[in-house]
């Protein structure tokens, strides 16, 4: 049944990895709301341990919202953890801050928190990023509902220079309002001082959005593993099916070829991660989106297995295979 809390539903996720236990970061948000639109205002981040990506111990919250007027006054959302030189852990989630009760517009910013044992988290004020207007769309632009800077993903270099994060963030410029989404980049000598530079996507390639990216390698080559839903498919892609996508990559920095992206799971999965196990197997989990009658289930699925034979990386699953089409 995959990952669950009784009164609390839970969706994005990331996963560390200490070499002996599985550390899952999950945000959640309690079914007392009762209306799930409404979790986006109140996620916090959890924290649950395992050695199998089956069986998880859950730990409960590892991270709260801020202080009104603070960067995560609102809700702490998706991120990704890493280990440090020193040994130590980073923590880079986003912050979010919705400007009124009853608006959809909020501002985004990544934040950072430093743990020396994954369990207990203490954030660091100094480190905070935000949309380069030089590259990046922001609120006061008026052409997007909120502004877009979420999703931190965090890896070191290839060639070991530094760090690179990969955001969900839309272009200041297209075409159109709707197909600006892109995947944002700043780069890092330490993890303290960061430098944000343009896009590694340009806008136009049919996703107003591109939300939780992950570089991955599979069939011994390198892929951007992303998530678009229906409502926010652009372009030639509109009034397609969203859910989980797969495009091909040069490197884990790019360039990646958003007109070959493919569906690798339908809507029912979203913000799919590829996590490898102790074997060095790699398997994607998701959280459901769909439970019973339609509704909202508010969970995270077992380990999906992949099937790496052809071109492109499919679910082994074939009821969820079967069901991603490709979208030119």
């Amino acid at each position: 049944m995959g990952f669950s809390t009784r009164d609390h539903w839970v969706w994005d996720f990331w996963v560390a990895d200490d070499g002996d236990l599985f550390h899952l970061f999950y945000l959640h948000a309690p079914m007392s709301l009762v209306d799930p639109d409404l979790r986006h205002r109140n996620a916090r981040i959890g924290h649950a341990t395992s050695r199998d990506l089956v069986e998880w111990t859950d730990h409960g919250v590892a991270l709260t919202p801020g202080e009104p007027g603070e960067m995560d006054a609102s809700a702490t959302w998706t991120g990704s953890v890493i280990r440090a030189d020193d040994g130590s852990w980073r923590m880079f989630y986003t912050g979010s801050r919705f400007l009124a009760p009853n608006e959809v517009a909020n501002i985004e910013t990544v934040g950072v928190a430093r743990s020396e044992d994954l369990f207990t988290w203490h954030k660091l004020p100094e480190v905070r990023l935000s949309a380069d207007p030089q590259w990046y769309e922001l609120l006061p632009d008026g052409t997007w509902h909120e502004e877009a800077w979420r999703d931190p993903w965090v890896f070191r270099d290839p060639h070991g220079d530094g760090w690179h994060m990969l955001v969900t963030a839309r272009s200041r410029t297209g075409t159109t309002t709707r197909d600006r989404g892109v995947v944002g980049h700043a780069r890092s000598a330490d993890l303290s001082e960061w430098c944000i530079g343009p896009p590694l996507t340009e806008p136009g390639t049919g996703f107003a959005h591109l939300e939780v990216p992950q570089p991955v390698r599979l069939s011994e080559r390198d892929w951007l593993l992303f998530s678009c839903d229906a409502a926010h498919l652009a372009g030639d892609r509109h009034g397609g099916r969203g859910g989980i996508w797969i495009a091909p990559a040069a490197s884990p920095t790019g360039p990646y070829d958003l007109d070959r992206a493919e569906l690798l799971a339908d809507e029912r999965y979203y913000a799919g991660r590829v996590v490898t196990d102790r074997a060095g197997t790699p398997w994607l989990l998701a959280f459901e989106n769909a439970g019973s009658g339609g509704a909202f289930a508010g969970r995270l699925t077992d380990p999906l297995a992949l099937d790496q034979t052809g071109p492109t990386p499919r679910l082994a699953d074939s009821r969820a295979a079967d069901d991603a089409e490709e979208t030119p």
